[in-house]
């Protein structure tokens, strides 16, 4: 199974993504376990948390064939190889530029870039993007990927990502999000991982609700 079949099963059983953002290798076991554990299937670790690569690498391992592994913030093709050869499968960034998509898509790996705007939606599909992460969604507005939504292909694939909680995935649904990426709602430095779980139950029930 390629990287990119593993992504089209985790996104069609629970397409929300776990940001965690500030995870450090030690915490990773723990807090991978609780995620997977709730339900979830794609993890995001930033490159600008401690040792992002390490952490990658240590949950890549470990939820092997529970999950896909990736990084966020990657900004660079050198950052799309170091992620390739950490046993990332996800490469998330916080915008689009071509040449990071086009490095992402030779590597075989996932492409989720960042957009604001349709130009910038469809310039990151011409490069090859998976999908889309609408980013920052929180002054972005459910009014406006209905707006995007009016010209973009179809099957394009948009995820809304920043300030996203349970009790708001409804109306994003409503206004055609196919995902999420959840961050600091979800998990931030030195959240403990009953807490993580607890808080991962709750999306995955507000985005089983929404269907």
């Amino acid at each position: 199974m390629t990287i990119h079949d593993r992504f089209e099963a985790a996104f069609a059983g629970c397409p929300l993504v776990a940001i965690l953002r500030g995870l450090t290798p030690d915490e990773a076991p723990a807090i991978g376990e609780a995620l997977v554990g709730a339900g979830f299937t794609l993890i995001e670790v930033p490159l600008n948390s401690p040792d992002p690569l390490r952490s990658i690498a240590v949950l890549a391992e470990r939820l092997a064939g529970r999950a896909l592994v990736g990084a966020g913030t990657v900004l660079s093709r050198s950052q799309v190889a170091d992620v390739a050869a950490a046993g990332g499968g996800l490469v998330v960034s916080p915008n689009a530029d071509p040449a990071v998509i086009g490095a992402t898509v030779a590597a075989g790996l996932v492409s989720l870039p960042g957009y604001q705007t349709p130009t910038e939606a469809f310039a990151a599909l011409a490069a090859g993007a998976t999908a889309l992460k609408l980013f920052p969604a929180d002054v972005a507005t459910p009014l406006a990927l209905k707006a995007h939504r009016a010209v973009l292909p179809p099957v394009t694939r948009v995820l809304a990502v920043g300030g996203i909680l349970p009790e708001t995935i409804a109306g994003w649904r409503q206004a055609g999000a196919d995902g999420f990426g959840l961050g600091s709602n979800l998990y931030r430095p030195g959240k403990g991982a009953d807490d993580v779980a607890r808080d991962a139950a709750a999306y995955v029930a507000a985005l089983q609700r929404s269907a």
